[in-house]
């Protein structure tokens, strides 16, 4: 029984997304614990020392030591969720990155700018163009520099379009505010801060369209900075790649 899906969590579609879902069930049996063991204890109380049977206030205090076991036995369980289940969860996370490496992924640029996303592709060469703020003109321009050889073939997209079962790694930025990236459907999220660009990295086990949000108060408009997302199979990923690809080359000519 998943708490988790009781209570209308998303399908997940990522590889790691289900040490993700496993990590929450726990926690939400352990919440469920708390607030019946709680539950009763203040049940206990009101009963015990109800007026009518204790006329006389009593300023003592509680003399009993099940509370402070009951505390000592909380905090052992937290121990055991962050040590046992958070932190072999992150290191396995970062220990993957060599791995990922070499496994030819996806590479996509992701920019957060007030309020919404562009993507940014490296085109048909694999490498992508440098970026100079200075010649950002517009909302939503990324500021990539043409006069740079490998910017000619990179191209950017209004929705992150990647293949299924292939690794891919999105480097989040931002070119105003900070910003999160936040795919609920693959567990995974990551706050876009201008001037950094942070990988983070998953791989899709199924085909989908689905959206991605903001995970971070951004103005006015973060509710409605809402961006898509689509995952599909790798001959339709790499026809379209490569036609927008050859597209960008025809216009920066």
């Amino acid at each position: 029984m998943s708490p988790s899906k009781l209570l209308g969590i998303p399908e997940n579609f990522s590889a790691h997304g289900g040490q993700v879902d496993h990590m929450i069930d726990v926690v939400h049996w352990f919440m469920i614990a708390l607030f019946v063991g709680w539950t009763l204890f203040f049940l206990y109380c009101v009963v015990r020392f109800w007026h009518r049977n204790h006329p006389k206030a009593s300023y003592q205090g509680v003399r009993g030591h099940l509370s402070t076991h009951l505390e000592v036995g909380v905090i052992i369980v937290e121990a055991v969720l962050l040590l046992g289940f958070a932190f072999p969860l992150w290191a396995e996370r970062t220990d993957s990155w060599d791995e990922v490496q070499e496994l030819n992924p996806t590479r996509v640029r992701v920019v957060g700018w007030q309020f919404g996303w562009t993507y940014h592709y490296p085109g048909e060469d694999g490498i992508f163009g440098r970026i100079d703020y200075t010649k950002i003109r517009s909302t939503g321009d990324i500021g990539l520099d043409l006069d740079d050889p490998n910017a000619a073939d990179d191209f950017t997209s209004p929705i992150l379009k990647i293949p299924v079962n292939r690794p891919a790694v999105l480097n989040i930025t931002s070119t105003d505010v900070i910003h999160n990236y936040h795919i609920i459907p693959m567990r995974i999220q990551q706050d876009a801060i201008p001037g950094k660009e942070i990988p983070m990295w998953f791989t899709p086990v199924k085909t989908l369209e689905t959206s991605v949000v903001c995970g971070q108060l951004c103005g006015e408009g973060h509710g409605n900075m809402v961006g898509n997302m689509e995952v599909v199979d790798q001959e339709a990923y790499d026809s379209w790649a490569d036609g927008q690809s050859k597209a960008a080359l025809d216009t920066n000519k």
